[in-house]
């Protein structure tokens, strides 16, 4: 009978995991664990603990810090595949989960599921000649070196690219190797675990190309695989069963999605919400059961395309169904830096990145170029970041796997910040005062299309005042909101006043609330 060894990558939830681990162990399979070195060290020392008694559970021998699209992704993988393949020699398959998965089956299934068919499940494409890849670059993952994350270092990952260019630095793939792309999330038997880790020790050169690639948990496993078993014993498809807005983003699935599920013809499902616990109960319970029938309908990515279809041509009967929650989270805190000079909260988002982990964009609603992630659809446009907000909100705390985001607002979007403060995630408010000198209102006067470059200079004179004092009550009105979690930050103010304000605002230590207070004219 199979036996698996899951392989288990996570960063939060350490509750979760420790539920996730007991609950698949239960049924007689293993779990090896990698839970992310930046996640904070109280939460793993959690997990360790609770199932240090527990002999079908081990941890990977090394901890890394993990970045999206980075080679850490893979190379703790490569950790816990290890330490699973050593500690586990009955375990005939080895099957790549994230925290956000649970199981959309009984474990009775998957196994007889396994047994039925001596093969592998995995997404494996062409690289080159398939259209896997919807956005953004593509061969360029491949011929040239990254050594910069595009999420959190994104002008020094252009740049890099760029100078590799005009030098002419582009590489060739490892001679003799057919690069093949698809989703990470993998069922291998242990034969062809055991030949991949052989093959990268007997071909070094296979670690040091990947390693520079950008995004290789969707290539390293895709090409090994396809490089070392026949066609006849790969299964082009993976078991985790996982769908992708119009935006290109995963769905979130919620509680009322249950019965949806079970009748995929998938293992396991991504990305269950965290604050979808009726939903993860009773898939817990489901993993448990024996003598259960799952009648297939496979319905899923057909429905969700047709709900998407008539969203867009605007004859849409009932809310998306990956949209069931319209809140951005319980758990999740907006951190909103609102400033009439946009340059000022630019200034201050950059200095943030910089000195923090906390993701921090800049005037998503005002400018295209706003330091975001690739999106997909959603943020081609303002027009479309502004009618679908909150999803645009959603997609950023998803693909930064954050629970606290940055952002800047105009000190005009009045009923923006009132949409955010009434949402059940908790928003904190961090207005920037600041003073409009003379030079300034002319710049603003013509940005806003009140005069341009002809204009008579006694009509600035006259405009001046009075767009002065409408700045002011723009202030005026956001101050008197009575909004909770509100802080001030001004130019006239000391650097140890603003800290404490910053500190409160992004809960950061005093020292590095001070070093943000102290970013070189951050007012100017």
């Amino acid at each position: 009978m199979a036996r698996i060894a899951f392989i288990l990558l996570t960063h939060k939830d350490p509750q979760g995991v420790i539920d996730q681990a007991r609950r698949l162990t239960a049924t007689g399979d293993f779990v090896s664990i990698h839970y992310d070195k930046s996640a904070p060290a109280e939460d793993f020392q959690m997990i360790h603990e609770a199932l240090a008694d527990n002999p079908s559970v081990v941890f990977a021998n090394r901890r890394l810090r993990c970045g999206w699209g980075e080679w850490s992704l893979v190379a703790a993988t490569l950790e816990a595949l290890r330490t699973a393949e050593r500690a586990f020699q009955h375990a005939t398959h080895f099957y790549m989960l994230s925290g956000d998965c649970m199981p959309i089956k009984s474990a009775e299934y998957a196994h007889d599921f396994l047994d039925a068919d001596d093969c592998d499940y995995i997404e494996s494409f062409d690289f080159f000649d398939s259209d896997w890849i919807k956005t953004g670059i593509k061969e360029e993952r491949l011929i040239y070196r990254h050594w910069f994350n595009e999420r959190t270092h994104k002008k020094l990952f252009y740049a890099s690219m760029d100078w590799q260019k005009r030098l002419g630095l582009a590489r060739k793939t490892p001679e003799g190797l057919q690069i093949m792309i698809g989703s990470q999330w993998w069922c291998l038997r242990r034969q062809t675990v055991e030949a991949i880790l052989k093959l990268i020790e007997e071909w070094p050169a296979l670690l040091r190309f990947f390693r520079t690639t950008w995004i290789p948990d969707e290539t390293f496993f895709q090409t090994l695989v396809a490089h070392l078993v026949p066609k006849t014993q790969m299964r082009t498809r993976t078991l985790t069963f996982l769908l992708f807005t119009d935006y290109g983003m995963p769905v979130t699935f919620h509680d009322d999605h249950f019965d949806l599920l079970l009748r995929q013809d998938f293992l396991f499902a991504r990305k269950i919400s965290a604050e979808a616990l009726e939903l993860r109960r009773r898939l817990g319970f489901t993993w448990q059961e024996t003598g259960r029938d799952f009648p297939i309908s496979a319905e899923g990515p057909r429905l969700y395309h047709f709900l998407t279809g008539r969203g867009r041509i605007g004859r849409r009967f009932a809310p998306r169904f990956w949209e069931t929650d319209g809140s951005l989270g319980r758990s999740r805190v907006v951190h909103l830096i609102v400033c009439k000079k946009w340059h000022v909260a630019k200034r201050l988002t950059e200095r943030i990145r910089s000195l923090t982990a906390i993701p921090a964009v800049d005037f998503v609603f005002n400018e295209l170029d706003a330091e975001m992630p690739d999106l997909g659809g959603v943020a081609s446009s303002l027009a479309k970041r502004e009618r679908h907000r909150r999803a645009l909100i959603k997609l950023l705390f998803e693909q930064y796997e954050t629970a606290n985001l940055v952002l800047c607002l105009d000190t005009s979007a009045l009923g923006m910040i009132s949409d955010f403060a009434a949402d059940r995630a908790e928003t904190r408010i961090l207005f920037v005062e600041t003073e409009f000198d003379d030079d300034y209102l002319r710049g603003h006067i013509q940005r806003i299309g009140l005069a341009n470059d002809t204009t008579a200079p006694d009509l600035y004179t006259q405009l001046i005042p009075v767009v002065r004092g409408d700045l002011e009550h723009e202030a005026e009105l956001l101050k008197d909101m009575g909004l909770d979690h509100f802080e001030t930050i001004a130019a006239d103010r000391t650097i140890e006043r603003n800290a404490e304000a910053l500190k409160r605002f992004l809960d950061l230590s005093p020292e590095m609330a001070q070093n943000l207070a102290a970013t070189p004219n951050l007012f100017d």
